[in-house]
């Protein structure tokens, strides 16, 4: 087993983790479903449970979603593996999409649905309610599409 290799990025996942699951745990604890909470203009606390995928897409699919997960989950964890260390850009990046999408697993099999919560709106246009773990992969796919144009080229 090479030692220099990407793996010890998993403790970011773990932290992305940690960090989406009591951010829902708080919201289930906190909020009954729908209820909302201004904190700016155009941003607020809206309790809302999604049994879907990004935007409720694959409804009512829960084995599916997971088993995609779980595939997933087990190409990034290969990949990092795969990776040396100093890779820091996609080491980054494969770390906060493998933890948003555990901590979306995690929500699938513990509740039967994702707990979203994170509010955006401008006047009549509204995005759909997100959450800390959709955050992630969604940060950590742009900061993969960037990795994957500042790797080095080979010389023939």
């Amino acid at each position: 087993m090479k030692k220099d290799n990407g793996l010890y990025w998993l403790l970011l996942a773990i932290v992305v983790f940690i960090i989406d699951i009591a951010s829902k745990f708080y919201i289930l604890d906190r909020f009954e479903l729908f209820e909302t909470v201004n904190l700016l203009p155009f941003f607020s606390i809206t309790y809302v449970r999604n049994i879907g995928a990004a935007f409720s897409i694959f409804e009512g699919q829960r084995v599916m979603l997971a088993a995609i997960a779980l595939v997933i989950s087990a190409v990034i964890v290969y990949m990092l593996y795969r990776n040396n260390r100093s890779q820091k850009l996609e080491n980054l990046s494969l770390s906060m999409i493998l933890g948003g999408a555990l901590g979306n697993l995690f929500d699938r099999l513990y509740h039967g649905f994702v707990v979203d919560f994170l509010d955006v709106n401008f006047g009549n246009w509204h995005y759909p309610t997100f959450n800390i773990a959709d955050c992630a992969i969604c940060v950590g796919i742009g900061l993969f599409i960037i990795s994957s144009y500042k790797k080095p080229k080979k010389k023939p």
